[in-house]
Order: structure tokens, then sequence, then C-alpha cells
């Protein structure tokens, strides 16, 4: 698996972006944010329980993060098809403010190593990228447990503070002083 200090591989993907069949779709590729964060998450399947919990959360988040320089991307080895599907069935998901990769010939999530062996698709799994296209944080869940968007933008927040940030260090508290 792709991890902390490796850089994130390129990628161009189709992703669902809105609603509608005429501007439901656009191409997004590695350098599409320049000079942002990215926080790429994986999903295992769509039209599942534990997955829209997370994407709502992630999009209630958005704003946020955008606060912080840093672009979410959600992905799953679905069709965008599928995705589009899924956002106007799903009340929760239909206005997400982020992109839905579809990774469906899994060629991004082979090259990241997160193909679940036993199920096929991408595993449940996080990634922060910084400006550089470097991996900073990375985290896999089993198929079955959600992750914690909260926990993921605090992670956020340490590393764009370049210091040491200890166990629960939250956003605007001093960093640890090396002595």
């Amino acid at each position: 698996m792709k991890t902390v200090g490796q850089p994130f591989p390129e990628f161009d993907l189709t992703a669902t972006v809105a609603n509608e069949v005429g501007s439901a779709f656009s191409q997004i590729h590695h350098d599409s944010y320049q000079g942002k964060w990215l926080v790429v998450f994986f999903w295992p399947k769509d039209f599942t329980f534990v997955c829209p919990t997370e994407i709502a959360e992630f999009g209630r988040l958005n704003d946020k993060f955008a606060d912080r320089n840093a672009q979410i991307l959600g992905a799953s080895t679905d069709s965008e098809f599928v995705h589009l599907a899924w956002r106007q069935h799903k009340t929760e998901l239909s206005d997400l403010p982020f992109p839905m990769l579809s990774d469906i010939k899994r060629e991004l999530s082979q090259e990241l190593g997160i193909i679940d062996p036993q199920a096929g698709v991408a595993q449940r799994a996080t990634f922060i990228v910084d400006p550089d296209g470097m991996i900073r944080f990375t985290m896999v869940t089993d198929l079955s447990v959600g992750r914690n968007p909260q926990e993921v933008l605090r992670i956020l927040d340490a590393l764009q503070t370049d210091g040491l940030c200890g166990c629960n260090w939250q956003q605007g508290q001093d960093t640890l002083a090396v002595q």
C-alpha cells in the first residue's frame, strides 16, 4: 500500500459532480487542484449502508476543508453512472460539494494498493496529500467500520502546522516545543 512520504499516483478519472445528466460528469486528474491539499477517500460500494454516513459528513465539513486550502475527492470502484443514480436516490448525497471519482477500472485503487482481496472493491481508505503531491497521512479501516471525517480534518490541521502535535491536539492549541 502507498503510504506516508510517497508520491500520490497520477490519475485521470471521470467524476460525478452534479445531479443533472447534462452537467453531471467532469474529468478530474492529479493536477486539477494544483497548490491545494487533497483529501482523497475511498468507499467500498455505492448503495450500501455505512458509506453514505461518511460521504454525507465529508460533505457537511467541505467548507472547513476548503478553508484550509484542501479539496475533498471521494472515490469508489463504481461507475460515474452509479454515482449519479445514488446521488439522485439518496437525499443526503444529492448536494455533495465535492467530486465522486469513478475508479471503475481499479487503476488508482490498485496503484494505491487498496483493493480488498476478498471483496474485490476499494477498501475504506483515506489519504491526505500535500500540495507537492506527497502522501502525508493514510488510514484504512475494515469495510464494516466508518471513518471519522472530523478526525481527518484534525489531522489536516496538525499537518499544516509543520510542528509537533501531541495526542488529541486541536487547531488553535500550541504545538510541542522541542527541548
